[in-house]
Protein backbone atom coordinates (compact mmCIF):
# COMPACT_ATOMS: atom_id res chain seq x y z
CA UNK A 1 0.00 0.00 0.00
CA UNK A 2 1.17 3.74 -0.56
CA UNK A 3 1.96 6.18 1.69
CA UNK A 4 -0.26 8.88 0.03
CA UNK A 5 -2.77 5.97 0.33
CA UNK A 6 -2.49 4.74 3.68
CA UNK A 7 -2.01 8.30 5.32
CA UNK A 8 -4.93 9.75 3.73
CA UNK A 9 -7.22 8.61 6.27
CA UNK A 10 -4.74 9.75 9.31
CA UNK A 11 -3.70 13.83 7.48
CA UNK A 12 -6.96 14.34 5.91
CA UNK A 13 -8.89 12.92 8.92
CA UNK A 14 -7.37 15.45 10.88
CA UNK A 15 -8.43 17.90 8.32
CA UNK A 16 -11.16 17.53 7.63
CA UNK A 17 -12.34 17.67 11.36
CA UNK A 18 -10.41 21.11 11.71
CA UNK A 19 -12.40 22.70 8.92
CA UNK A 20 -15.88 21.62 10.23
CA UNK A 21 -16.52 19.93 12.93
CA UNK A 22 -17.60 22.68 15.56
CA UNK A 23 -18.52 25.75 12.92
CA UNK A 24 -22.27 25.68 14.72
CA UNK A 25 -23.37 28.86 13.44
CA UNK A 26 -23.11 29.51 9.42
CA UNK A 27 -23.03 26.53 6.86
CA UNK A 28 -19.70 24.66 6.42
CA UNK A 29 -16.93 26.12 9.18
CA UNK A 30 -17.97 29.70 8.24
CA UNK A 31 -18.53 32.72 11.04
CA UNK A 32 -20.66 35.06 9.56
CA UNK A 33 -21.43 36.94 12.98
CA UNK A 34 -19.20 40.25 12.66
CA UNK A 35 -21.07 42.62 15.24
CA UNK A 36 -23.10 42.21 18.29
CA UNK A 37 -26.07 44.06 15.76
CA UNK A 38 -25.78 41.33 13.31
CA UNK A 39 -25.79 38.57 16.13
CA UNK A 40 -29.22 39.98 17.19
CA UNK A 41 -30.89 39.92 13.57
CA UNK A 42 -29.06 36.79 12.58
CA UNK A 43 -26.85 38.33 10.02
CA UNK A 44 -29.30 40.30 7.92
CA UNK A 45 -27.83 43.62 8.36
CA UNK A 46 -26.35 43.87 4.29
CA UNK A 47 -29.44 46.89 3.50
CA UNK A 48 -29.26 48.89 6.66
CA UNK A 49 -28.73 52.37 6.02
CA UNK A 50 -29.03 53.49 10.07
CA UNK A 51 -26.84 50.69 12.49
CA UNK A 52 -22.41 51.36 12.74
CA UNK A 53 -23.09 47.65 13.54
CA UNK A 54 -24.04 46.86 9.65
CA UNK A 55 -20.82 48.52 8.65
CA UNK A 56 -18.96 44.80 8.52
CA UNK A 57 -21.83 43.47 6.15
CA UNK A 58 -21.93 46.14 4.09
CA UNK A 59 -19.24 48.57 4.23
CA UNK A 60 -21.59 51.42 1.87
CA UNK A 61 -23.43 52.27 4.60
CA UNK A 62 -20.78 53.87 6.10
CA UNK A 63 -21.84 56.66 3.89
CA UNK A 64 -25.30 57.35 5.18
CA UNK A 65 -23.72 58.16 8.77
CA UNK A 66 -22.62 61.80 9.39
CA UNK A 67 -20.23 60.92 12.13
CA UNK A 68 -17.19 58.95 12.71
CA UNK A 69 -17.04 55.93 14.82
CA UNK A 70 -15.18 53.23 16.60
CA UNK A 71 -16.38 49.71 17.87
CA UNK A 72 -14.61 46.99 20.07
CA UNK A 73 -16.18 43.37 20.47
CA UNK A 74 -16.35 39.83 21.38
CA UNK A 75 -18.27 36.97 20.23
CA UNK A 76 -18.09 33.88 22.79
CA UNK A 77 -19.74 30.95 21.02
CA UNK A 78 -20.41 27.25 22.54
CA UNK A 79 -21.45 24.41 20.10
CA UNK A 80 -22.33 21.06 21.12
CA UNK A 81 -22.16 17.80 18.55
CA UNK A 82 -23.25 14.64 19.21
CA UNK A 83 -23.60 11.15 17.48
CA UNK A 84 -25.78 8.06 18.19
CA UNK A 85 -24.33 4.74 16.73
CA UNK A 86 -23.96 1.51 17.13
CA UNK A 87 -20.89 2.40 19.82
CA UNK A 88 -23.06 4.26 21.89
CA UNK A 89 -23.98 7.81 22.11
CA UNK A 90 -20.95 9.73 21.67
CA UNK A 91 -19.93 14.22 22.27
CA UNK A 92 -17.96 16.06 20.61
CA UNK A 93 -15.05 16.89 23.15
CA UNK A 94 -14.31 20.56 22.00
CA UNK A 95 -13.83 23.43 23.55
CA UNK A 96 -16.72 24.69 26.08
CA UNK A 97 -16.49 28.52 25.00
CA UNK A 98 -14.47 30.19 22.39
CA UNK A 99 -13.98 33.72 21.56
CA UNK A 100 -13.54 35.65 18.50
CA UNK A 101 -12.71 39.49 18.15
CA UNK A 102 -15.72 41.87 16.10
CA UNK A 103 -13.54 45.05 15.81
CA UNK A 104 -14.81 47.82 13.05
CA UNK A 105 -14.01 51.83 12.84
CA UNK A 106 -15.46 54.09 10.74
CA UNK A 107 -13.81 57.77 9.54
CA UNK A 108 -15.73 60.43 7.75
CA UNK A 109 -13.56 62.71 5.50
CA UNK A 110 -16.69 64.50 3.88
CA UNK A 111 -19.89 64.33 1.94
CA UNK A 112 -18.72 61.64 -0.31
CA UNK A 113 -15.74 59.92 1.15
CA UNK A 114 -15.51 57.53 4.31
CA UNK A 115 -12.98 54.46 5.00
CA UNK A 116 -13.16 51.88 7.05
CA UNK A 117 -11.25 48.81 8.65
CA UNK A 118 -12.47 45.92 10.29
CA UNK A 119 -11.35 42.87 12.13
CA UNK A 120 -13.08 39.59 12.10
CA UNK A 121 -13.23 36.07 12.63
CA UNK A 122 -15.01 34.38 9.55
CA UNK A 123 -13.53 30.96 9.54
CA UNK A 124 -12.59 28.96 12.96
CA UNK A 125 -13.55 26.67 15.22
CA UNK A 126 -12.07 24.08 18.29
CA UNK A 127 -12.71 20.59 18.39
CA UNK A 128 -11.90 17.27 20.07
CA UNK A 129 -13.26 13.32 19.44
CA UNK A 130 -11.85 10.72 21.51
CA UNK A 131 -11.09 7.45 19.89
CA UNK A 132 -13.90 4.76 20.07
CA UNK A 133 -16.51 7.27 18.98
CA UNK A 134 -16.76 5.34 15.75
CA UNK A 135 -16.59 1.72 14.96
CA UNK A 136 -12.74 0.55 14.71
CA UNK A 137 -11.51 -0.34 10.79
CA UNK A 138 -9.33 -2.54 10.18
CA UNK A 139 -5.26 -2.73 9.68
CA UNK A 140 -2.41 -0.58 11.28
CA UNK A 141 -3.64 2.54 9.38
CA UNK A 142 -6.98 3.09 10.49
CA UNK A 143 -7.70 7.20 10.86
CA UNK A 144 -9.11 8.53 14.20
CA UNK A 145 -9.39 12.04 14.20
CA UNK A 146 -8.38 13.67 17.67
CA UNK A 147 -7.73 17.20 17.99
CA UNK A 148 -7.99 19.88 15.59
CA UNK A 149 -8.33 23.77 16.32
CA UNK A 150 -8.00 26.68 13.44
CA UNK A 151 -8.57 30.24 13.42
CA UNK A 152 -8.80 32.71 10.60
CA UNK A 153 -8.28 36.59 11.55
CA UNK A 154 -9.27 38.72 8.66
CA UNK A 155 -8.35 42.36 8.42
CA UNK A 156 -10.43 44.57 6.18
CA UNK A 157 -9.90 48.11 4.72
CA UNK A 158 -12.28 49.12 2.82
CA UNK A 159 -13.48 52.88 0.99
CA UNK A 160 -16.96 53.87 0.47
CA UNK A 161 -18.39 56.49 -1.97
CA UNK A 162 -21.58 58.44 -2.18
CA UNK A 163 -22.37 59.05 -6.04
CA UNK A 164 -25.56 60.35 -5.64
CA UNK A 165 -27.87 61.13 -2.43
CA UNK A 166 -29.45 57.87 -2.47
CA UNK A 167 -26.45 55.31 -3.39
CA UNK A 168 -23.00 54.40 -2.01
CA UNK A 169 -20.37 52.18 -3.71
CA UNK A 170 -17.74 50.42 -1.58
CA UNK A 171 -14.44 48.36 -2.06
CA UNK A 172 -12.05 46.72 -0.26
CA UNK A 173 -9.14 44.61 0.45
CA UNK A 174 -9.55 40.97 2.60
CA UNK A 175 -6.14 40.11 4.12
CA UNK A 176 -6.99 36.25 6.19
CA UNK A 177 -4.79 34.73 8.43
CA UNK A 178 -4.85 31.43 9.45
CA UNK A 179 -2.84 30.43 12.39
CA UNK A 180 -2.89 28.05 15.45
CA UNK A 181 -3.69 25.18 13.10
CA UNK A 182 -3.71 22.01 14.37
CA UNK A 183 -4.74 18.78 12.70
CA UNK A 184 -4.07 15.87 14.88
CA UNK A 185 -5.29 12.16 14.24
CA UNK A 186 -4.28 8.83 15.82
CA UNK A 187 -1.86 8.69 12.56
CA UNK A 188 -0.51 11.98 12.57
CA UNK A 189 0.00 15.70 13.76
CA UNK A 190 0.12 18.52 11.43
CA UNK A 191 0.40 22.69 12.47
CA UNK A 192 1.03 25.10 10.42
CA UNK A 193 -0.13 29.08 9.49
CA UNK A 194 -0.77 30.52 6.06
CA UNK A 195 -2.37 33.67 4.59
CA UNK A 196 -3.82 35.09 1.73
CA UNK A 197 -5.90 37.96 -0.01
CA UNK A 198 -9.09 38.50 -1.57
CA UNK A 199 -11.50 41.71 -2.39
CA UNK A 200 -14.70 42.98 -1.29
CA UNK A 201 -17.53 44.81 -3.02
CA UNK A 202 -20.91 46.42 -1.77
CA UNK A 203 -23.75 48.99 -2.82
CA UNK A 204 -26.46 49.92 -0.86
CA UNK A 205 -29.40 52.16 -2.26
CA UNK A 206 -31.91 54.20 0.14
CA UNK A 207 -35.45 55.85 -1.28
CA UNK A 208 -37.74 56.89 1.15
CA UNK A 209 -38.30 53.63 3.31
CA UNK A 210 -36.80 51.47 0.92
CA UNK A 211 -33.30 50.54 1.33
CA UNK A 212 -31.62 47.76 -0.91
CA UNK A 213 -27.65 46.11 -0.22
CA UNK A 214 -25.55 44.16 -1.86
CA UNK A 215 -22.26 42.92 -0.65
CA UNK A 216 -19.90 39.97 -2.82
CA UNK A 217 -16.45 38.82 -0.97
CA UNK A 218 -14.47 36.76 -3.34
CA UNK A 219 -12.86 32.93 -2.55
CA UNK A 220 -9.27 32.51 -1.37
CA UNK A 221 -6.96 29.82 -1.22
CA UNK A 222 -4.93 29.86 2.02
CA UNK A 223 -1.59 28.32 1.53
CA UNK A 224 -0.91 26.44 5.06
CA UNK A 225 2.93 25.26 5.75
CA UNK A 226 4.12 23.41 8.40
CA UNK A 227 5.62 20.14 10.09
CA UNK A 228 3.49 16.70 9.82
CA UNK A 229 4.79 14.44 12.72
CA UNK A 230 3.79 10.76 12.62
CA UNK A 231 2.34 9.94 15.89
CA UNK A 232 2.34 6.14 14.70
CA UNK A 233 5.83 3.80 15.17
CA UNK A 234 4.35 1.09 12.36
CA UNK A 235 4.85 4.19 9.61
CA UNK A 236 8.22 5.54 10.98
CA UNK A 237 9.17 1.59 11.28
CA UNK A 238 8.16 0.59 7.74
CA UNK A 239 9.45 4.04 5.96
CA UNK A 240 6.18 5.34 4.93
CA UNK A 241 6.69 8.63 6.42
CA UNK A 242 10.04 9.99 8.67
CA UNK A 243 9.45 11.13 12.07
CA UNK A 244 8.65 14.92 11.12
CA UNK A 245 8.74 16.56 7.70
CA UNK A 246 7.40 20.20 6.30
CA UNK A 247 4.39 20.16 4.35
CA UNK A 248 2.06 22.66 2.44
CA UNK A 249 -1.73 22.29 2.53
CA UNK A 250 -3.86 24.20 0.36
CA UNK A 251 -7.16 25.43 2.04
CA UNK A 252 -10.08 26.77 -0.10
CA UNK A 253 -12.27 29.47 1.34
CA UNK A 254 -16.00 30.09 -0.69
CA UNK A 255 -16.90 33.55 -2.26
CA UNK A 256 -19.94 34.88 -0.82
CA UNK A 257 -22.75 37.29 -2.36
CA UNK A 258 -25.31 38.53 0.03
CA UNK A 259 -28.50 40.41 -1.39
CA UNK A 260 -31.28 42.70 0.65
CA UNK A 261 -33.89 44.60 1.41
CA UNK A 262 -35.19 46.88 4.12
CA UNK A 263 -38.16 48.62 4.85
CA UNK A 264 -39.19 50.96 7.77
CA UNK A 265 -42.69 50.46 8.65
CA UNK A 266 -42.83 53.36 10.32
CA UNK A 267 -40.23 55.89 12.52
CA UNK A 268 -40.21 52.73 15.05
CA UNK A 269 -39.88 49.75 13.58
CA UNK A 270 -38.40 47.89 10.46
CA UNK A 271 -38.22 45.18 8.83
CA UNK A 272 -35.41 43.16 6.70
CA UNK A 273 -34.82 39.87 4.44
CA UNK A 274 -31.56 39.02 3.33
CA UNK A 275 -30.55 35.78 0.82
CA UNK A 276 -27.06 34.50 1.03
CA UNK A 277 -25.28 32.04 -1.71
CA UNK A 278 -22.21 31.07 -0.62
CA UNK A 279 -19.78 29.02 -2.93
CA UNK A 280 -19.41 26.07 -1.10
CA UNK A 281 -18.07 24.18 -4.31
CA UNK A 282 -15.02 25.83 -4.14
CA UNK A 283 -14.31 23.81 -1.08
CA UNK A 284 -13.77 20.46 -3.82
CA UNK A 285 -10.09 19.46 -2.37
CA UNK A 286 -7.52 18.72 -0.42
CA UNK A 287 -4.16 18.49 -1.19
CA UNK A 288 -1.14 18.42 1.45
CA UNK A 289 2.62 17.80 -0.09
CA UNK A 290 5.29 17.17 1.43
CA UNK A 291 7.75 20.12 0.72
CA UNK A 292 11.03 18.58 0.69
CA UNK A 293 10.13 15.49 -1.89
CA UNK A 294 6.97 17.06 -3.46
CA UNK A 295 4.90 13.64 -3.13
CA UNK A 296 1.33 14.51 -2.52
CA UNK A 297 0.62 13.41 1.13
CA UNK A 298 -3.54 13.98 0.90
CA UNK A 299 -5.61 14.08 -2.08
CA UNK A 300 -9.01 13.94 -0.59
CA UNK A 301 -12.22 15.13 -2.43
CA UNK A 302 -15.21 16.81 -0.50
CA UNK A 303 -17.62 17.82 -3.50
CA UNK A 304 -19.44 20.05 -1.47
CA UNK A 305 -22.59 22.10 -3.58
CA UNK A 306 -23.11 25.96 -3.05
CA UNK A 307 -25.84 26.84 -0.28
CA UNK A 308 -28.52 29.93 0.57
CA UNK A 309 -29.26 30.79 3.58
CA UNK A 310 -32.49 33.19 4.49
CA UNK A 311 -32.65 35.73 6.98
CA UNK A 312 -35.27 38.11 8.11
CA UNK A 313 -34.69 40.74 11.12
CA UNK A 314 -36.95 42.69 13.04
CA UNK A 315 -35.82 46.07 14.92
CA UNK A 316 -37.82 48.16 16.93
CA UNK A 317 -37.33 51.20 19.12
CA UNK A 318 -38.54 50.50 22.39
CA UNK A 319 -37.35 53.84 23.75
CA UNK A 320 -35.85 56.72 21.50
CA UNK A 321 -32.40 55.32 22.28
CA UNK A 322 -33.16 51.67 23.32
CA UNK A 323 -33.36 49.26 20.44
CA UNK A 324 -34.97 45.68 20.46
CA UNK A 325 -33.94 43.14 17.60
CA UNK A 326 -35.06 40.03 16.92
CA UNK A 327 -34.05 37.61 13.83
CA UNK A 328 -34.47 33.87 11.73
CA UNK A 329 -32.54 32.00 9.64
CA UNK A 330 -32.84 29.20 7.63
CA UNK A 331 -29.39 28.41 6.57
CA UNK A 332 -29.13 25.28 4.06
CA UNK A 333 -25.60 22.99 4.33
CA UNK A 334 -23.40 22.38 0.97
CA UNK A 335 -22.52 18.83 2.21
CA UNK A 336 -23.18 16.21 0.12
CA UNK A 337 -25.10 12.52 1.40
CA UNK A 338 -22.41 10.92 -0.63
CA UNK A 339 -19.62 12.86 1.29
CA UNK A 340 -20.41 12.68 4.52
CA UNK A 341 -17.98 13.51 7.03
CA UNK A 342 -18.43 13.31 10.96
CA UNK A 343 -15.28 15.35 11.24
CA UNK A 344 -17.44 18.09 9.01
CA UNK A 345 -20.88 16.98 10.76
CA UNK A 346 -23.10 19.71 8.72
CA UNK A 347 -26.64 20.27 8.41
CA UNK A 348 -29.56 22.43 7.70
CA UNK A 349 -30.18 24.40 10.46
CA UNK A 350 -32.27 27.25 12.25
CA UNK A 351 -30.87 30.50 13.35
CA UNK A 352 -33.02 32.30 16.26
CA UNK A 353 -31.63 35.52 17.95
CA UNK A 354 -32.61 38.22 20.11
CA UNK A 355 -30.14 41.71 20.59
CA UNK A 356 -30.29 45.06 22.21
CA UNK A 357 -29.10 48.34 21.41
CA UNK A 358 -28.40 51.21 24.23
CA UNK A 359 -27.35 54.92 23.23
CA UNK A 360 -25.74 56.46 25.97
CA UNK A 361 -24.25 60.26 26.14
CA UNK A 362 -21.62 61.61 24.60
CA UNK A 363 -21.72 59.24 21.58
CA UNK A 364 -20.97 56.17 23.61
CA UNK A 365 -23.11 52.99 23.18
CA UNK A 366 -23.51 49.01 23.84
CA UNK A 367 -24.66 46.46 21.69
CA UNK A 368 -25.59 42.78 22.43
CA UNK A 369 -27.23 39.97 20.99
CA UNK A 370 -27.87 36.35 21.52
CA UNK A 371 -28.35 33.49 19.21
CA UNK A 372 -29.38 30.04 19.65
CA UNK A 373 -28.54 27.91 16.63
CA UNK A 374 -30.57 24.11 15.64
CA UNK A 375 -29.05 21.78 13.85
CA UNK A 376 -31.86 19.41 11.59
CA UNK A 377 -30.92 15.96 12.87
CA UNK A 378 -29.53 13.86 10.21
CA UNK A 379 -29.41 9.97 9.83
CA UNK A 380 -27.05 8.40 7.89
CA UNK A 381 -26.40 5.58 5.99
CA UNK A 382 -23.16 4.99 4.23
CA UNK A 383 -21.80 2.48 1.48
CA UNK A 384 -19.37 -0.22 3.29
CA UNK A 385 -15.61 1.15 3.81
CA UNK A 386 -13.04 -0.54 1.21
CA UNK A 387 -10.17 0.53 2.22
CA UNK A 388 -7.19 3.00 1.41
CA UNK A 389 -8.22 5.32 4.82
CA UNK A 390 -10.68 7.50 3.40
CA UNK A 391 -14.08 6.98 5.39
CA UNK A 392 -16.25 9.82 4.17
CA UNK A 393 -19.88 9.15 3.25
CA UNK A 394 -18.65 4.97 4.47
CA UNK A 395 -20.92 2.99 6.87
CA UNK A 396 -18.28 3.22 9.30
CA UNK A 397 -19.92 7.21 9.76
CA UNK A 398 -23.52 5.47 10.37
CA UNK A 399 -25.73 6.83 12.94
CA UNK A 400 -27.72 10.05 14.08
CA UNK A 401 -26.22 13.25 14.47
CA UNK A 402 -26.95 16.02 16.46
CA UNK A 403 -26.08 19.67 17.26
CA UNK A 404 -26.83 22.87 18.22
CA UNK A 405 -24.78 26.23 19.75
CA UNK A 406 -24.99 29.20 21.53
CA UNK A 407 -23.55 32.73 20.72
CA UNK A 408 -23.13 35.73 22.56
CA UNK A 409 -21.52 38.96 21.47
CA UNK A 410 -21.62 41.98 22.83
CA UNK A 411 -20.01 45.93 21.69
CA UNK A 412 -18.84 49.34 23.18
CA UNK A 413 -18.73 51.88 20.57
CA UNK A 414 -18.28 55.69 20.19
CA UNK A 415 -18.99 58.29 17.56
CA UNK A 416 -17.20 61.32 16.94
CA UNK A 417 -16.83 64.01 14.55
CA UNK A 418 -13.36 63.86 12.54
CA UNK A 419 -12.89 67.24 11.69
Amino acid sequence: MRFNNINRGGLAAAVLVTIGTDAAHASGFALPEYSAFGIGTTNAAVANPREPGAFPYNPAAMSFHDRSSVALGALFINPHFSVRNQTGRRDSNGADWFAAPMVQAALRFDQRWSAGLAVTAPFGLETRWKVGTFPALTGPFSPHPTQSKLEVVNITPTVSYRLVENLAISAGVDYYRARSARLKSSLTDLEGSGDAWGFNLSALYRQGALSLGVNFRSAVQIGLSGQLRALSPVLVQRELLPPAQPVGLDLDLPWRLQLGARYQIDPRLAVEFNWSHTGWSKFDELKAIGQSTGQILVQDENRWDDANAYRLAVTYDLRPRTQLRLGYTYDQTGQRDRYFSARVPDSDRHLFAIGLGQQLDGGWRVDAGYMLVRFEDRTVRGHPYRGGGDINGTSTLDGRYEAHAHLFGIEISKAFDLF
